[in-house]
């Protein structure tokens, strides 16, 4: 009943922008429609027990990869988006069998040094990526031939997104495959004794979590019309833990929660620019110290999302 009330309240927020009628509200709604699935992509990491620093490289490579197919191989904007996502994922693949035998603080420092290889790779690629100068140009996305112009249009094309990925994750948490991957963190050890082969499942969490990166690249890189490696750096890998850490890792919803709570906080805080990051490590402490399984916990949300 809990989760039918919270999602109730998570569909009429969602219209919110739509009623509020603002270009600006819009921008700020699309941008948190795209990061819900960042956060939740990174959640899915933390249920097993790795934190991934590498979900910001893994939208970079989808961002880059969507716009550039279309720009310079004319490929379709739907085409580009999907394949844009399926490359993030191949790089999983073929990295998961190597990062994920290793755990704890050693593979937080294998993914943070691969994104920071990404991210050197993007600024030093000048003749592919434009280096720091960025690419512009990108074009609108259009699926039907209908071409996505306008702000809102893009909200719902994230938020359609965000909805899925969420849907999708909330039905793998409450299957034996959600009881599965809970076990490789909690218990381990009587996962394999089950049969459970608990390299196999990371390495098929972490694909997922790197598909889900580069789909809301593309998004992203269809949209704003602009990138550069800046907005894929360490910074958005912080505010995706904050934003699991305020929103709740317990259960799906709270990415979601911590993303409307984490992206209009900077917009709010633009008086107090300078003080941004000091605001965010208070946030950060009060969670830790007094609301340890965030947000989600205060609405009752157990671990399972119930």
């Amino acid at each position: 009943m809990k989760t039918v009330v919270l999602v109730a309240i998570l569909a009429v927020i969602a219209c919110v922008p739509f009623l509020w009628g603002s270009r600006y509200i819009l921008h700020i709604a699309t941008m948190t429609a795209i990061m819900i699935p960042m956060a939740a992509g990174m959640n899915i990491m933390l249920k097993i027990g790795q934190l991934s620093l590498a979900q910001a490289a893994f939208m970079g490579m989808g961002a880059y990869a969507s716009a550039l197919l279309t720009m310079k191989l004319g490929v379709p904007a739907v085409l580009a988006l999907v394949i844009g996502g399926i490359l993030p994922a191949i790089v999983a693949g073929v990295l998961g069998p190597v990062f994920l035998r290793i755990k704890g603080v050693y593979f937080v420092l294998l993914t943070f040094a691969f994104g920071q290889i990404v991210n050197l790779i993007l600024q030093d690629w000048v003749s592919l990526t434009g280096g720091n100068s960025g690419i512009y140009g990108i074009p609108k996305f259009s699926i039907f031939g209908f071409r996505l112009a306008q702000v809102h249009h893009y909200y719902i094309l994230a938020l359609l997104f965000a909805v899925l990925v969420i849907a999708v994750l909330r039905r793998l948490e409450k299957s034996d495959v959600g009881a599965i991957l809970e076990s490789l963190n909690d218990n381990e050890m009587l996962s394999r004794s089950l049969g459970a082969n608990a390299l196999s499942w990371r390495i098929a969490t972490f694909v997922l979590s790197a598909f889900i990166a580069g789909i809301s690249g593309g998004i992203y890189a269809f949209y704003i019309g602009f990138l550069s490696p800046d907005p894929f750096g360490f910074r958005m890998v912080v505010d995706l833990i904050v934003m699991n850490v305020v929103g709740g890792v317990g259960t799906i919803f709270g990415p979601v929660l911590g993303a409307i709570f984490i992206v209009p906080l900077p917009e709010l805080l633009r008086d107090a620019r300078e003080y941004q990051l000091l605001i965010y490590a208070a946030i950060l402490i009060f969670f830790i110290l007094f609301v340890r399984n965030g947000i989600a916990s205060l609405l009752g949300l157990n671990k399972r999302g119930q």
